[in-house]
């Protein structure tokens, strides 16, 4: 769990009370309680060095907020000096205060709370969609058509999800150094799963045998399981429910080359987790987000073009509905809740468009 405190560690009550509402209410997994956490802490930051009340903001001071977030220079993290400054997107200043709305509208609605019925309902303007994304309920009478929306945020321009095709995923594969990382990417880049999800594996997850009776598992065939535990590296499953997901038989093949590449680190014996530190200190510790993030940054730089561990998800996703997959059975392996999930993952590929245009262009030619 998370909490908010201040300068002299006394708990921030009100922050506080609104993380644990997202753990009871809202069921919101540690990574985005983590990040709410951080997001009122900037704010509350903000608002001390400023001299506002964080309870009782203007529009104006929640507007120069907004600003600030874009204007402000990012901290160094770590020992990472910079040679020119980094800054907040626009997009992710929106998020910020999107959260900060969230938390200042949940302390309204407390009965000893010194945030005003009245600022949260500037908070939020009414606005009527134009158009409604697929598969969105716009009840019996229209009524959701009508929805809140923030009535301070920055306007930009919503980028498209960004996936590798199969060829630049062998790329990224054939930059690799390591059995360990050979076998992450390409886990990742065959189920789908999210960075998370995979460093939290366990070896009890990896049923690679064409059976898994031996296991106490009926499902046949090479597959993965996984699942949401409370991990030591933070590493989390996004969804409660757990799932399995079928591999290939060169998932095997690359997970008995990590096994003799992992074996030769005495410190990694005892642990039960899949991916360990092999090459960096602490040795035979889980691999953590910023180790990942590393090795992507290497594998980028090798590679010669962007890739990400949620871009292998979204390429897994975007072949499986090329492929015409049923989206129950997507979301499935997956694991999203809510079928509009799937919407963000539609891409057309450069041969597509190519060949839509030829075939109209066929249509247009006269007859002999």
């Amino acid at each position: 769990m998370w909490v908010v405190v201040d300068a002299a560690y006394e708990l921030h009550r009100y922050s506080s009370a609104y993380l644990a509402s997202l753990r009871s209410a809202e069921d919101a997994s540690v990574n985005t309680e983590r990040t709410y956490a951080g997001r009122i802490a900037l704010y509350l930051c903000y608002c001390v060095d400023h001299g506002i009340d964080w309870a009782a903001p203007s529009m104006r001071q929640l507007a120069g907020f907004l600003n600030w977030l874009v204007d402000e220079p990012l901290p160094p993290r770590g020992q990472v000096v910079r040679v020119e400054p980094k800054y907040r997107s626009k997009g992710t200043a929106n998020a910020i205060v999107g959260t900060v709305f969230r938390f200042l509208r949940y302390c309204a609605l407390l009965d000893d709370s010194p945030v005003s019925a009245d600022l949260a309902t500037k908070l939020y303007e009414p606005k009527q969609l134009r158009y409604a994304p697929p598969g969105y309920d716009r009840g019996e009478e229209g009524q959701f058509y009508t929805v809140n929306v923030k009535t301070i945020k920055f306007k930009i321009v919503v980028p498209g999800y960004e996936y590798l095709t199969d060829e630049e995923i062998r790329q990224v594969l054939d930059c690799t150094v390591h059995a360990r990382d050979r076998l992450l990417i390409a886990l990742l880049a065959v189920t789908g799963i999210r960075i998370g999800e995979a460093l939290g594996l366990r070896r009890e997850d990896m049923h690679l045998l064409a059976s898994s009776k031996v296991l106490g598992c009926a499902v046949t065939g090479p597959h993965i399981h996984v699942r949401r535990r409370q991990n030591a590296n933070g590493a989390l499953a996004k969804t409660r429910k757990p799932r399995w997901i079928p591999v290939g038989e060169d998932i095997g093949g690359l997970y008995a080359d990590y096994q003799w590449e992992r074996e030769r680190v005495p410190e990694a014996a005892d642990c039960d987790m899949v991916f360990v530190n092999l090459f960096a200190a602490p040795l035979g510790q889980p691999m953590k987000y910023p180790s990942t993030y590393e090795l992507f940054q290497r594998l980028t730089k090798k590679a010669g073009f962007t890739a990400r561990p949620h871009m292998l998800r979204h390429s897994a996703i975007t072949r499986w509905r090329r492929e015409g997959k049923p989206d129950y059975l997507i979301m499935d392996m997956a694991g999203h809740v809510s079928r509009q999930s799937m919407d963000q993952y539609t891409h057309a590929s450069d041969q597509e468009k190519r060949d839509a245009v030829n075939h109209v262009a066929t249509l247009g030619k006269a007859r002999p």
